[in-house]
């Protein structure tokens, strides 16, 4: 997926590339939107005040327009995340559609045929395009403080001198408050936060929530591994260093612990020997730059583990869409997951 797989890895190319892709360090809350932002101008998704619009995000800065943006260009997933609350974007980049031209699992809900797309792997942002948008705003993640998620660095200055920009927390965060500060930024842009679709896709997360504390407390045995596979190495994630993973663990999930890099969120295992820790379910990155399972029978160490002989293999969602119609599956799918599974490592 990424360009930075073929060089040296920053720790952002690292997040990128396939093994490690989405693990952020997950201890720290968010800082809160500017509440003044909630009562300015016309959205994109609703209606609201004529005025000046600004917002505090999560890299403490504040991103502020003369109104409400309604040219808005955001990383694909917060796109998805940002139409789940009736906000719709113009551009989109980040992995948006797959080599057969449908949409990645990062788009959610996104009509891929309506957005421009300005890049669709690592490193690639179509300046031009992007300027010919006349954006607003630019949103996207941050999974390392400072940097902005699909952003390249080499074109970074050109790009944010063109319009306000936004980062939200994707790492140092749980899901709940993800969710809350995706939620936040959508209202300041005029999102209604008490339309039905919105309070019932909530009361789905949190009854999903509920149902996953159940399923652990009712099975505390059970060990989950998260994992990833790339052609040469298997990574074992350390749960506490992401958003999603934290959260579960919050919810009383148990997981493997692995000895990870001084990078502090992985363990690189070679293919012989990814027997390395007992799990009774792997949970495995879902996403287009990742090895999936149905990929992995040539490979006879992957066949002979207990959790893949017990059919105890399940996606995880490294990227999480922060809405509450997004999230509350993901919960859910967990929960059906621990509730079926036998001890087996």
């Amino acid at each position: 997926m990424p360009n930075a797989l073929s060089s040296p890895l920053s720790r952002r190319g690292v997040l990128a590339a396939g093994g490690a892709v989405g693990l952020g360090v997950a201890l720290a809350a968010c800082g809160s939107g500017d509440d003044g932002a909630k009562d300015a101008g016309a959205g994109a998704g609703g209606d609201a005040k004529a005025g000046p619009w600004s917002f505090e995000d999560d890299r403490g800065e504040t991103a502020k327009a003369h109104s409400v943006p309604k040219s808005i260009v955001a990383f694909t997933g917060t796109a998805a995340a940002l139409h789940d609350y009736g906000i719709e974007v113009k551009g989109v980049f980040g992995p948006t559609t797959t080599k057969d031209g449908k949409p990645d699992i990062q788009a959610g809900d996104l009509d891929v045929t309506k957005v421009e797309i300005l890049g669709n792997v690592w490193g690639e942002f179509n300046v031009e395009k992007y300027a010919a948008l006349a954006p607003d705003l630019l949103v996207t993640a941050q999974w390392v403080e400072g940097e902005l998620w699909y952003v390249p660095e080499q074109s970074k200055d050109k790009i944010l001198k063109l319009a306000p920009s936004v980062a939200l927390w994707a790492a140092e965060t749980t899901v709940p408050k993800a969710v809350q500060r995706h939620a936040d930024l959508a209202e300041s842009l005029g999102a209604d936060l008490k339309a039905a679709k919105v309070t019932d896709a909530k009361a789905r997360f949190e009854k999903a929530a509920g149902r996953l504390r159940a399923a652990a407390k009712s099975k505390p045995e059970i060990r989950v591994l998260v994992g990833s596979a790339s052609q040469d190495l298997f990574y074992v994630s350390l749960a506490k260093m992401s958003a999603d993973t934290l959260y579960f663990q919050e919810l009383g999930v148990k997981f493997v612990e692995p000895k990870v890099n001084s990078q502090g969120f992985f363990e690189e295992l070679s293919w012989e020997n990814i027997d390395k820790y007992p799990a009774d379910i792997i949970m495995m990155d879902n996403r287009s730059s990742a090895l999936q399972p149905d990929a992995l029978t040539s490979k006879p160490t992957w066949a002979r583990l207990p959790a893949v002989k017990a059919g105890q293999v399940v996606p995880r969602v490294t990227e999480p869409i922060y809405s509450y119609d997004k999230c509350a599956p993901i919960l859910d799918d967990l929960a059906a997951a621990i509730e079926k599974a036998r001890k087996v490592a």
